[in-house]
């Protein structure tokens, strides 16, 4: 699902590909294999201390630098731009889950998948337990008191029994879910943003296409 666009000097017949960020984050992890190259940690004194790499790949492209890629590859070629892709990802900032945010769009994207945001779940009020006899599969009860009761004339003391229920899934796990999902449209947002600014990409154009916000609300 490709569209191509012009670009170059006038008279140019080279073309760039057209890509939301979410099929070009697929294109660079699942078909080009991009690496994640996460920030050393702060204590180490080195090249891009403190910043992303996308700082860094930006840095050295106004020094005229060459973009390395291919390292993880073991000699297999990695497209330039799937490099900046996913050096982009790995400078997800801490307001936004920071590594492990940049691990699960990286996963995502290589498994070509969307995070589980449990699409036509509805909450079931069943019973909290249940047990098996011969007269098949029946709700769990628990005696919760007593109470005098008077049946041929005489006064009884029966059991008040009483089933606990519980909701499955619980509403708090859809939500989660939910949260989970707008996370990691977030961080797409993000993504995009800096592929855009940084205007690194040479043959690949990100678009302003992106997954739905809400998925889970109709209109």
């Amino acid at each position: 699902m490709s569209v191509y666009g012009r670009i170059g000097p006038a008279g140019s017949t080279k073309v760039k590909r057209a890509l939301g960020v979410q099929a070009a984050l697929e294109w660079a992890f699942r078909v080009e294999q991009a690496q994640l190259e996460l920030p050393p940690p702060k204590d180490v004194t080195e090249e891009g201390f403190g910043f992303g790499l996308e700082y860094v790949l930006l840095q050295r492209a106004m020094l005229g630098c060459k973009v390395d890629g291919g390292q993880h590859k073991m000699g297999s070629y990695t497209h330039p731009d799937a490099e900046v892709i996913a050096a982009t990802v790995a400078g997800m900032p801490d307001s936004l889950g920071g590594i492990r945010m940049a691990i699960q769009v990286a996963e995502l994207a290589r498994a070509g998948m969307t995070p589980d945001w449990m699409p036509g779940v509805v909450p079931r009020c069943v019973p909290l337990e249940t047990k098996n006899n011969q007269h098949g599969e029946r709700a769990t009860t628990i005696v919760v008191g007593t109470e005098r009761v008077k049946t041929r004339g005489k006064w009884r003391t029966v059991d008040v029994l009483a089933c606990p229920v519980t909701w499955r899934p619980h509403p708090e796990q859809i939500a989660s879910a939910r949260r989970g999902y707008e996370d990691w449209w977030q961080a797409l947002d993000w993504v995009q943003d800096g592929l855009l600014a940084g205007a690194m990409l040479r043959e690949v154009e990100v678009t302003a296409a992106m997954p739905r916000a809400k998925p889970w609300q109709s209109g």
